[in-house]
């Protein structure tokens, strides 16, 4: 099926109190919490591995000298000791994944030297710790700020071939210089690290067949049938012959979007010693041998009239990543839809630094673009003497400012105004004048937006002779929800119970789907889903003699009038099988398409020491159909704690002599946790996309995210009167300006 007409009235229409939309507890709930779910490292399926552990450059830059691995090899245990001397042949890198330990070259701190295989973890680490590297060291770049004059315009993302890395529409320069309100700031975001909770783990083998040589790894990897090319390419395999197995992920927030070293390494080292590899990153490992979400600085440019019209839009990003990479953070993308004005540039450039691979993040692109952007509108609407909601209300476009093409849905209006009345946004005062004791209390607002791509995805559906429905496809769960989602739709699709519903997930033997990412997971693979279900459907009215048009599945059996079979009898002793597949059509060319929100947040400011506390936070989003409540609003409020983070606290310190990162664990590099977030809710606004995919449902994994930062630092400035343009905003930075303003008024 492809997305070229609207979708009319469906079978998940008929039912508003079916299993889609409920506030069903997770499916895989019992397995997690008991122990029973078995993650990449923890699989047993293949047996007798042996454990690897990856040897990691000491030195950002520079040329490896020597390296002797005698006493490695000697050690008790080690199996195998691989380096570019005897690592074997491999193919070109695809995407970002990298052939390894190739050559004497160093890019980066962090970089896998050597690997080392033996019987036990222990043994295998003792062992690495014994390789002795010698290196010729070359002076590292490792700051964007001091290498931005060394920026490029990229090339666009290889997995978005057709977005353009600029745009331009109009004169920006010279309505902006005509304009009579100006606003030109600079902001700037630190680098920040996926911190998921799984690391990254494989345990890979190889299989000799008839027709030659293939591999199977169980891999934390987001997106496996997006894998297997990448890692074929590298292991010099046709991406048939390379299997992924991945059922139950924790957690990955982009980072496992693609294979990692660790999962190159095993392969190679299991074809080696002709045994399973097993290998783990460490926690101090994944800061540099993982990817991380790129620093960035950001110019914004805004001109008004006085009535807070915008005539003129620019925003400018700088971002980088390793030498020899491509990636780039689309922080303008987002800016390019928000809002209307009729002359405006975005553009991004691009630093190849000494510094670990970037890649995507929790909402790469939005989550650092609002960030910026949405506080440039606050600063504005402050320029104005004007109601930040208000400003934004007033440059609503009627259609996408630079596609021109009608938006599929767009409540962002009617979020904020319904988010604004919960909050009690009417009680905002002027900057710095609500006190709470010693604390400054400020309110903060901001918009969210997040693209709602529909991606190629396919499911096979199966009715047994038990009346169980299974289902099977390359899907992936982050620990997002998607098995739940999921039974929800089977389920409620063949009138069956979730207990009557199997979902099998993560393996590339099953039918290919998008894999979790970009919050395209649920609405593509849960629309393959619907579309196998909605053919089963066919098949099994027809066996029933029933008009498909007019039969209704409950209770497990297809009904017409007084006419009932059960569907345990149409499956018969062999069952009954169907297939689906989506993929996106006309429709995404000819509507622009986005979930969005309001996030609203009270901040207190301690007015002596500058301590920053959140007080609450309110997001009001709109996401198509809501396919489970409870998981919706989890993933709701999970984004605003990362915004809360990034807005506050997240910050990967880069030592400019070494090019790494300082604090390089969960210790140092801190994350929100339950005491820093008090009290945060989240609702949706009902509402239904008819031309997003045949669910009518939008993306939500990452929507929350968008712009959750942005409303907690507008809070700052209006409980302070300072307005901070450097991330995280931590307290020494709200003394800095309460010095700077005492100083001024003494003066």
């Amino acid at each position: 099926m492809e997305m070229n007409q609207p979708i009319g009235r469906t079978p998940l229409d008929e039912r508003p109190d079916g299993l889609v939309g409920r506030p069903l507890d997770r499916v895989d709930g019992p397995l997690k919490v008991t122990g029973r779910a078995p993650y990449a490292y923890e699989s047993r399926a293949l047996k007798d591995p042996a454990y690897g552990y990856i040897v990691t450059a000491t030195v950002a830059a520079g040329t490896i000298t020597a390296i002797d691995a005698t006493a490695a090899r000697n050690a008790p245990g080690t199996i195998l000791v691989m380096t570019h001397e005897n690592v074997p042949e491999q193919g070109e890198k695809k995407e970002q994944v990298w052939p390894q330990l190739q050559g004497r070259e160093v890019l980066f701190y962090g970089q896998p030297v050597a690997f080392v295989v033996a019987e036990t973890f222990e043994q295998a680490r003792a062992a690495a710790l014994l390789v002795k590297v010698n290196y010729d060291r070359a002076k590292p770049k490792g700051l964007l700020k001091e290498n931005r004059g060394a920026a490029y315009e990229p090339k666009p993302m290889t997995t978005s071939p057709t977005v353009k890395v600029d745009s331009a529409l109009g004169d920006f320069d010279g309505a902006f210089a005509a304009a009579p309100v100006q606003i030109d700031v600079e902001y700037t975001t630190p680098t920040q690290i996926h911190a998921q909770m799984e690391p990254h783990a494989t345990i890979a083998a190889w299989e000799t067949g008839p027709d030659g040589d293939s591999v199977v790894l169980y891999s934390a990897n987001q997106m496996p049938n997006r894998g297997q090319p990448a890692l074929g390419s590298v292991l010099k395999l046709p991406p048939e012959k390379v299997r992924i197995v991945t059922p139950y992920i924790g957690g990955g927030f982009g980072s496992k979007l693609q294979a990692l070293p660790e999962a190159t390494l095993a392969a190679l080292a299991a074809k080696v010693v002709k045994r399973p590899v097993k290998v783990a990153l460490t926690r101090q490992q994944e800061f540099h041998v993982g990817t991380h979400r790129t620093d960035t600085i950001q110019r914004v440019r805004l001109g008004a009239d006085k009535d807070g019209k915008l005539n003129a839009i620019a925003h400018e990003s700088w971002s980088d990543t390793a030498v020899g990479d491509t990636f780039y953070e689309t922080s303008a993308n987002v800016t390019r839809s928000l809002y209307a004005a009729p002359n405006r540039i975005t553009r991004h450039r691009l630093v190849n630094l000494n510094m670990p691979i970037a890649s995507s993040m929790r909402a790469p692109g939005e989550a650092v673009g609002q960030l910026a952007f949405e506080c440039a509108m606050d600063e504005l609407a402050e320029r104005l003497n004007l109601d930040p909601i208000e400003l934004r209300i007033r440059n609503e476009p009627s259609e996408d400012p630079e596609k021109k093409i009608p938006y599929s849905t767009r409540r962002l209006v009617d979020c904020m105004k319904e988010g604004a009345a919960r909050f009690g946004w009417d009680k905002r005062g002027k900057p710095g004048a609500t006190r709470d004791g010693q604390w400054l209390v400020g309110l903060g607002v901001s918009a969210a937006a997040r693209q709602n791509p529909l991606k190629p995805s396919s499911a096979g559906v199966r009715l047994g002779p038990d009346g169980v429905l299974t289902v099977r496809m390359a899907m992936t769960d982050l620990g997002t929800g998607t098995y739940t989602i999921l039974t929800q739709i089977g389920g409620e699709m063949l009138g069956l119970p979730p207990e009557k519903v199997r979902v099998e997930l993560g393996d590339t033997n099953f039918p290919k789907a998008a894999g979790s990412g970009g919050s395209f997971g649920a609405g593509s693979a849960g629309s393959a889903l619907y579309v196998a279900c909605d053919n089963l459907r066919q098949a099994l009215a027809a066996k029933a003699g029933i008009d498909p048009a007019t039969a209704t599945f409950s209770d497990g059996a297809v009904n017409a009038g007084d006419r009932s079979v059960s569907l345990t009898d149409l499956a018969g002793p062999d069952g009954i099988e169907a297939k689906g597949e989506i993929k996106p059509g006309e429709l995404e060319k000819k509507f622009a398409q986005y979930s969005y929100g309001a996030h609203f947040a009270e901040v207190g400011v301690d007015v002596d020491t500058g301590e920053i506390r959140l007080r609450r936070m309110l997001g009001c989003f709109t996401g198509g159909r809501i396919l489970n409540a409870k998981t919706a609003r989890s993933q709701a409020i999970g984004g605003m704690i990362f915004g809360v983070g990034a807005a506050l606290m997240e910050d990967a310190v880069i030592d400019p002599r070494y090019s790494y990162y300082v604090n390089h664990d969960l210790a140092e590099y801190h994350v929100s946790t339950h005491a820093d977030v008090p009290d945060v809710d989240a609702f949706f606004l009902p509402e239904l996309d008819d031309k997003a995919n045949p669910l009518k449902s939008k993306g939500l994994g990452e929507l929350g995210i968008c712009g959750a930062g942005a409303s907690v630092a507008n809070a700052i400035y209006n409980a302070t009167g300072i307005r901070i343009r450097d991330y995280p905003m931590t307290l020494d930075k709200v003394l800095k300006g309460l010095e700077e303003r005492e100083t001024q008024r003494r003066t």
